[in-house]
Formats: structure tokens, C-alpha cells, sequence
């Protein structure tokens, strides 16, 4: 079962907003077994809607199209829509008291003629209530296949992806099992990884899929299989993942929603000990990625970012003449952050960045992309450089997954 997304709107395509809607549903349409094979946006223009619709049909048995639904001129889907499939559009009353109703109740109070209008529906749709505001969504029947009209506005879509469109879904169509399943690996690169479960990944049945989805120290290896009995695919999967750990495990940090921050949460929960940091060129992007979990304040104690090489000495109280003569970018400096910050916290275990992100050196001598990052123990201190190129993104954010990376290696190397 295929399907296909499109987008309409010019705000899309001259990027004043991101397309998270087809994320959304592409998400939701896997979950029930609905491969998505496309995905287009396009202008709100009738021409290219209806030359769009057509080529969808030609390759998808679901079509979902969201946006152009609004009380505006401009917004001529619903039109469009009815053209395609030679239809007209006739007053929906209970479409019309639910937008009566809804201005009613509103800061506004007055209902325009336009807002009126949108109650008019294509008479050959099945209309989809919209309880969260006034462009309800349409679905229609051609032969065996659907069409479906949403809202583009993301929370009035979500809602009737999740409450209309998936169950109407499932109760008409018999959709295959999808499952995905994904082990997360860091601090191994994505082509030294390939090669070593090269011989894995060739013995791999037909219907399980490999996908790489590497990023900055990351590597995720998703296992996707498709089928009729679903306890069957699991199955295989969760042996192909057993062959997988046999050859990976030590570079494993978690699987599906894992990160390096949750896999650290569960370890220092277990072993009840805590954390703190003290970031200057990562400028607190540690301690926030810590603290996006819910839990955390069971072992993160705190931060702090002494960004400038003032606040080193005044909030962590570095002998100015350390930083004189090391440099604030220094072995020397880093490790003086992180006993600093482990002792004014009162924690097991500490992190510490200082480095130049660039694109200026600032007030450091070392080479921009140069980033020293200290872990504290409670028996030790370990201090790594490092150079992570020019970019200043690729920089911060290699900083912070490294630095996770091998405070996560002191924790299990510990006694």
C-alpha cells in the first residue's frame, strides 16, 4: 500500500516555514503499514494542483494533500479539488454551526463572509470535522483508492490524521505489518562500521531492510521489515539484532529513541551518582540536551557557562595565572573547569569544555576548531583534545557528543 504527500502553499516553498506536516503523517501512515512513496509541494495554484493530483493517482493508492484550506482568496484547493473530480460544493450545516460556534466564542465575534464559505464542501466528500477550527477535511472515494484534503495549519491536521483519517484507514484498507527497529551507535564512522558487519548486513533475508542514518558521532542502524504476520517479523528482526550486538556491542549505545543522554541518565540512576558542568565554547548545549529528559534531576545537580575568559576566574575561581600562561583554550584550563565545577556542585562526576569554535580566535591562541574536554571521576581527571574542523555548528555540536561519549566510557570503565 503506497501513498502520497502533497503540500500546498508558497510559504513552503520559499522557506518562511518547514514542512513538519509530511513528517507527521509519513510517521503516522508507517505505523499502520502505508508506505509513502512520495512527497511534493507545490504552488496554490489550480494548474499545477491538478496536474499534481494526477500524477499522484498514477503512483499511490492514498493521497493526502494539506493546506489551501483557509478563509482567504488565495485558497483555492477546495475548488480545485471539486474540478478534479467534477463535482460542486454545497452548504455543510453542521460544518456551518460548528464555525458559527467557534466565533462565537472567540476573541473576534464577527463572521465574515469568507469564514461562511468555508462551510461550502464538495458534495461527493466524506467531511472530516475539523473540532479545532473552521477548514474541516475531505475525503473522497475514486475506484480504490483516497483522496484526502487536511488543513495545513500542523495542530488541526495532527488531530484529524489521528482521530479521522488513520482509523477510516485501517477500517477500509488491509495494510501489511511495518516494523522498525533501531540500534544506535557513537564514536564509530559510518563507513568503518559498514565494513565491519559488511558480512551481516549480506546475509540480511529479503524482507529486512538496512538503513545508515549517520550525524555528528552518531550512527543509527534501522532494521525495517515488512510483512503479514507481525510476531513473525519481530521476530526475525530481533534475531538479526542479537547477530548485529555480537559484532557491535562495545560502539551500542541504545536502540530506537535512545540517545547518548539517555543512556547516561540510566546508567548514573542505577549507580546513584550525579553530575555537573561547566561549558564555555559548547555554551550550555550539554546541560540542555541533559536536561530535554524527564528524570534528570535525579542525578544532574547543574551548570554553568563561563563563556568568557573573565568568568572562568570570577564564577570557577581559575588562577588568573593559569590562564596567562596556558591559554584559556588549555589542558591546563579545561581540567582547573571541571574540578572546579565537580567540587562546587558536590558530584560523582563533572564535565568540562573550552575550545574555539570560531569563526574568530578570540581570546584563545589555539587553531580555530580546536576543543579540549575534561571528565571528572571520583578517582580521576581525563583530558582529550580535539579539532573538529571550521565549521562553528559542526564544531559545538561534535564537542558536546564527544564529550558525552567519554563521560559514558568513565562510567562503565568504572570500579
Amino acid at each position: 500500500m503506497k501513498a502520497e504527500i502533497i503540500t500546498i502553499g508558497d510559504e513552503i516553498l520559499i522557506g518562511q516555514i518547514v514542512d513538519t506536516n509530511s513528517a507527521f503523517i509519513a510517521k503516522e501512515l508507517n505505523k499502520i503499514g502505508v508506505s509513502v512513496c512520495q512527497i511534493t509541494s507545490i504552488q496554490d495554484e489550480k494548474k499545477h494542483i491538478l496536474i499534481t493530483l494526477k500524477e499522484a493517482e498514477a503512483r499511490a493508492d492514498i493521497i493526502i494533500i494539506t493546506g489551501g484550506l483557509g478563509p482567504t482568496k488565495d485558497d483555492i484547493t477546495k475548488h480545485t479539488i471539486c474540478e478534479y473530480f467534477n463535482d460542486t460544493l454545497v452548504q455543510n450545516d453542521a460544518v456551518l454551526a460548528h464555525i458559527t460556534e467557534l466565533f462565537k466564542n472567540s476573541e473576534h465575534k464577527i463572521l465574515t463572509k469568507t469564514n461562511v464559505q468555508q462551510a461550502l464542501m464538495p458534495s461527493k466528500a466524506i467531511v472530516l470535522h475539523n473540532e479545532n477550527g473552521t477548514a474541516a477535511g475531505m475525503y473522497f472515494n475514486k475506484g480504490n483508492k483516497a483522496f484526502i484534503s487536511l488543513p495545513g495549519v500542523p495542530y488541526e491536521m495532527e488531530a484529524l490524521i489521528k482521530d479521522k483519517v488513520i482509523p477510516k484507514l485501517v477500517s477500509e484498507y488491509d495494510t501489511p505489518h511495518i516494523y522498525h527497529k533501531t540500534v544506535i551507535t557513537q564514536g564509530v564512522a559510518e563507513s568503518v562500521l559498514a565494513e565491519q558487519i559488511s558480512e551481516w548486513e549480506d546475509d540480511l533475508p529479503e524482507f529486512i531492510r538496512l538503513a545508515y542514518l549517520p550525524s555528528l558521532g552518531i550512527v543509527k542502524l534501522r532494521l525495517s521489515a515488512i510483512g503479514v504476520d507481525k510476531k513473525k517479523i519481530e521476530a526475525a528482526v530481533a534475531n538479526e539484532i542479537e547477530g548485529l550486538l555480537s559484532q557491535i556491542k562495545d560502539v551500542v549505545i541504545g536502540f530506537d529513541e535512545d540517545s547518548p543522554e539517555i543512556a547516561i541518565a540510566n546508567l548514573l540512576i542505577e549507580k546513584k551518582q550525579t553530575l555537573a558542568v561547566a561549558e564555555s565554547c559548547t555554551g550550555g548545549i550539554i546541560a540542555s540536551s541533559i536536561t530535554q529528559n524527564e528524570g534528570v534531576s535525579a542525578f544532574f545537580k547543574g551548570a554553568v557557562v563561563t563563556y568568557h575568559t573573565s568568568s572562568k576566574s570570577g564564577i570557577l575561581d581559575i588562577d588568573q595565572r593559569i590562564i596567562q600562561e596556558y591559554s584559556v583554550v588549555s589542558e591546563a584550563v579545561v581540567k582547573a573547569m571541571v574540578l572546579s565545577v565537580k567540587n562546587k556542585f558536590d558530584s560523582d562526576y563533572a564535565i568540562a569544555t573550552t575550545g574555539n569554535a570560531g569563526p574568530k580566535k578570540g581570546d584563545a591562541a589555539a587553531e580555530i576548531g580546536t576543543v579540549f574536554i575534561a571528565i571528572a571521576t571520583p578517582e580521576k581527571v581525563v583530558v582529550e583534545e580535539f579539532n573538529f574542523g571550521k565549521n562553528r555548528f559542526k564544531v559545538i555540536q561534535r564537542a558536546k557528543n564527544k564529550a558525552l561519549q567519554l563521560l559514558r566510557k568513565e562510567i562503565l570503565n568504572a570500579k
